[in-house]
Protein backbone atom coordinates (compact mmCIF):
# COMPACT_ATOMS: atom_id res chain seq x y z
CA UNK A 1 0.00 0.00 0.00
CA UNK A 2 1.07 3.53 -0.46
CA UNK A 3 1.51 5.78 2.80
CA UNK A 4 1.80 9.41 2.86
CA UNK A 5 3.12 10.12 6.50
CA UNK A 6 3.29 14.28 6.60
CA UNK A 7 4.78 16.33 8.49
CA UNK A 8 2.88 19.12 9.58
CA UNK A 9 3.63 22.18 11.76
CA UNK A 10 3.78 21.24 15.48
CA UNK A 11 2.57 24.07 18.48
CA UNK A 12 3.70 26.06 20.74
CA UNK A 13 5.24 27.52 17.23
CA UNK A 14 2.40 26.95 15.07
CA UNK A 15 -0.74 26.41 17.11
CA UNK A 16 -3.99 25.35 15.81
CA UNK A 17 -5.58 25.87 13.67
CA UNK A 18 -1.74 25.47 11.79
CA UNK A 19 -1.90 21.28 11.82
CA UNK A 20 -5.35 21.54 10.67
CA UNK A 21 -4.31 23.36 7.85
CA UNK A 22 -2.04 21.08 6.77
CA UNK A 23 -3.33 17.76 7.06
CA UNK A 24 -6.48 19.46 4.71
CA UNK A 25 -3.49 20.45 2.06
CA UNK A 26 -2.10 16.90 2.58
CA UNK A 27 -5.89 15.40 1.87
CA UNK A 28 -6.24 17.76 -1.32
CA UNK A 29 -2.72 16.77 -2.43
CA UNK A 30 -3.74 13.38 -2.90
CA UNK A 31 -7.04 13.72 -4.21
CA UNK A 32 -4.71 16.40 -7.06
CA UNK A 33 -2.81 12.98 -7.62
CA UNK A 34 -5.53 10.75 -8.37
CA UNK A 35 -6.07 9.27 -5.62
CA UNK A 36 -10.33 8.94 -4.89
CA UNK A 37 -11.42 9.40 -1.10
CA UNK A 38 -12.55 5.91 -1.29
CA UNK A 39 -8.94 4.76 -1.75
CA UNK A 40 -7.73 6.38 1.37
CA UNK A 41 -7.81 5.13 4.99
CA UNK A 42 -6.55 8.19 7.43
CA UNK A 43 -4.43 7.00 10.57
CA UNK A 44 -3.18 8.98 13.28
CA UNK A 45 -1.83 8.52 17.41
CA UNK A 46 -2.24 10.29 20.40
CA UNK A 47 -2.70 14.48 18.65
CA UNK A 48 -2.22 12.74 15.35
CA UNK A 49 -5.37 10.60 16.34
CA UNK A 50 -7.51 14.16 16.98
CA UNK A 51 -6.07 15.49 14.00
CA UNK A 52 -7.15 12.55 12.06
CA UNK A 53 -10.54 13.25 13.09
CA UNK A 54 -10.84 16.93 12.80
CA UNK A 55 -9.82 16.12 9.58
CA UNK A 56 -13.10 14.17 8.55
CA UNK A 57 -14.46 16.24 10.20
CA UNK A 58 -13.59 18.95 8.06
CA UNK A 59 -14.48 17.08 4.83
CA UNK A 60 -17.85 15.93 5.76
CA UNK A 61 -18.31 19.97 6.64
CA UNK A 62 -17.22 20.36 3.01
CA UNK A 63 -19.84 17.87 1.76
CA UNK A 64 -17.15 16.45 0.19
CA UNK A 65 -16.78 12.16 -0.24
CA UNK A 66 -15.13 11.36 3.39
CA UNK A 67 -11.97 8.18 3.08
CA UNK A 68 -12.54 4.39 3.31
CA UNK A 69 -12.06 4.08 6.92
CA UNK A 70 -10.10 5.33 10.17
CA UNK A 71 -7.74 3.85 12.21
CA UNK A 72 -6.97 5.39 15.89
CA UNK A 73 -4.10 4.72 18.36
CA UNK A 74 -4.64 6.59 21.63
CA UNK A 75 -6.41 8.99 20.46
CA UNK A 76 -6.44 12.79 22.18
CA UNK A 77 -10.27 13.77 21.43
CA UNK A 78 -11.10 15.88 24.28
CA UNK A 79 -8.75 18.60 25.27
CA UNK A 80 -10.82 20.04 27.87
CA UNK A 81 -9.52 16.90 30.11
CA UNK A 82 -13.11 16.30 31.76
CA UNK A 83 -13.02 12.60 30.83
CA UNK A 84 -13.17 10.58 33.65
CA UNK A 85 -9.90 8.02 32.87
CA UNK A 86 -8.30 11.71 33.44
CA UNK A 87 -8.35 11.55 37.18
CA UNK A 88 -8.55 7.69 37.75
CA UNK A 89 -5.95 7.18 35.55
CA UNK A 90 -3.66 9.56 36.67
CA UNK A 91 -1.59 7.60 39.04
CA UNK A 92 -1.26 4.35 36.92
CA UNK A 93 -0.55 6.22 33.18
CA UNK A 94 3.47 5.57 32.88
CA UNK A 95 3.54 8.17 30.03
CA UNK A 96 1.41 10.74 30.08
CA UNK A 97 0.23 13.22 33.43
CA UNK A 98 -1.95 16.23 33.88
CA UNK A 99 0.74 18.72 34.46
CA UNK A 100 1.97 17.46 30.53
CA UNK A 101 -1.76 17.75 29.28
CA UNK A 102 -2.56 20.68 29.99
CA UNK A 103 0.84 22.32 28.87
CA UNK A 104 0.16 20.70 25.25
CA UNK A 105 -3.63 21.66 25.63
CA UNK A 106 -1.80 25.69 26.35
CA UNK A 107 0.21 25.23 23.50
CA UNK A 108 -2.05 23.84 20.80
CA UNK A 109 -5.03 25.58 21.57
CA UNK A 110 -4.18 29.04 23.35
CA UNK A 111 -7.46 31.06 24.18
CA UNK A 112 -9.38 28.81 22.34
CA UNK A 113 -12.65 26.92 22.75
CA UNK A 114 -12.04 23.74 23.95
CA UNK A 115 -15.57 22.73 22.83
CA UNK A 116 -14.88 23.07 19.40
CA UNK A 117 -15.19 20.07 17.36
CA UNK A 118 -11.73 21.04 15.57
CA UNK A 119 -9.82 20.68 18.65
CA UNK A 120 -11.80 18.40 20.48
CA UNK A 121 -13.24 16.04 18.06
CA UNK A 122 -15.52 14.47 21.09
CA UNK A 123 -17.87 17.20 20.60
CA UNK A 124 -18.46 16.83 16.54
CA UNK A 125 -21.25 15.26 14.81
CA UNK A 126 -20.00 11.55 13.39
CA UNK A 127 -23.13 10.78 11.26
CA UNK A 128 -22.18 10.03 8.07
CA UNK A 129 -18.53 8.80 8.69
CA UNK A 130 -16.80 5.78 7.88
CA UNK A 131 -16.08 2.38 10.10
CA UNK A 132 -13.31 3.32 12.59
CA UNK A 133 -10.76 1.38 14.36
CA UNK A 134 -10.01 2.81 18.16
CA UNK A 135 -7.13 1.31 19.99
CA UNK A 136 -6.51 2.23 23.84
CA UNK A 137 -3.98 0.83 26.82
CA UNK A 138 -6.23 -0.03 29.40
CA UNK A 139 -4.07 2.83 32.23
CA UNK A 140 -4.07 5.56 30.10
CA UNK A 141 -5.16 8.78 30.93
CA UNK A 142 -7.09 9.14 27.96
CA UNK A 143 -8.76 6.13 28.08
CA UNK A 144 -12.17 7.68 28.11
CA UNK A 145 -11.21 10.28 25.22
CA UNK A 146 -11.41 6.41 23.21
CA UNK A 147 -13.97 4.88 24.98
CA UNK A 148 -16.34 8.15 24.81
CA UNK A 149 -15.53 8.68 21.25
CA UNK A 150 -16.48 5.06 20.11
CA UNK A 151 -19.63 4.93 22.53
CA UNK A 152 -20.88 8.43 20.45
CA UNK A 153 -20.18 7.38 17.01
CA UNK A 154 -22.03 4.18 17.46
CA UNK A 155 -25.26 5.90 19.11
CA UNK A 156 -24.69 8.30 15.48
CA UNK A 157 -24.32 4.87 13.46
CA UNK A 158 -21.16 4.17 13.05
CA UNK A 159 -19.42 1.18 13.09
CA UNK A 160 -16.46 1.76 15.43
CA UNK A 161 -14.02 -1.19 16.69
CA UNK A 162 -13.04 -0.43 20.09
CA UNK A 163 -10.02 -2.66 21.21
CA UNK A 164 -8.69 -1.96 24.93
CA UNK A 165 -5.23 -3.70 25.71
CA UNK A 166 -4.82 -4.57 29.34
CA UNK A 167 -2.11 -3.00 31.00
CA UNK A 168 -0.90 -1.12 28.24
CA UNK A 169 -0.12 2.36 28.49
CA UNK A 170 -0.39 5.83 25.86
CA UNK A 171 0.47 4.42 22.34
CA UNK A 172 1.98 1.33 23.34
CA UNK A 173 1.52 0.14 19.95
CA UNK A 174 5.18 1.95 19.04
CA UNK A 175 7.17 -0.48 21.29
CA UNK A 176 6.52 -2.93 18.40
CA UNK A 177 9.94 -5.18 18.80
CA UNK A 178 9.60 -5.34 22.71
CA UNK A 179 5.92 -6.25 23.45
CA UNK A 180 3.53 -8.57 21.92
CA UNK A 181 0.52 -6.33 22.49
CA UNK A 182 2.07 -3.96 20.30
CA UNK A 183 2.40 -6.82 17.65
CA UNK A 184 -1.09 -7.82 17.96
CA UNK A 185 -2.52 -4.02 17.87
CA UNK A 186 -0.97 -3.66 14.31
CA UNK A 187 -1.89 -7.42 13.57
CA UNK A 188 -5.72 -5.96 14.11
CA UNK A 189 -5.11 -2.61 12.17
CA UNK A 190 -3.66 -4.62 9.23
CA UNK A 191 -7.03 -7.16 9.63
CA UNK A 192 -9.09 -4.47 9.63
CA UNK A 193 -7.39 -2.35 6.64
CA UNK A 194 -7.54 -5.10 4.25
CA UNK A 195 -11.31 -5.53 5.37
CA UNK A 196 -11.81 -1.97 4.87
CA UNK A 197 -10.45 -2.80 1.18
CA UNK A 198 -12.14 -5.81 -0.11
CA UNK A 199 -15.61 -5.55 1.31
CA UNK A 200 -17.62 -3.75 -1.42
CA UNK A 201 -20.30 -3.14 0.69
CA UNK A 202 -17.93 -0.15 3.23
Amino acid sequence: MDVLCFDYRLAPEHPYPAAAEDAMKAWNYLMLLGYGARDVIITGDSAGGNLALSLVLKIKEQERLLPRGIVLMSPWTDLTGEGKTFQTKAELDPVLDKEYIDRMTRAYAPDRDLTDPYISPLFGDFRGFPPMLIQVGSIEMLLSDSVSVAAKAREQGVKVRLSVYEGMFHVFQMAYLNIPESKKAWAEAGKFIDVLRTDSRL
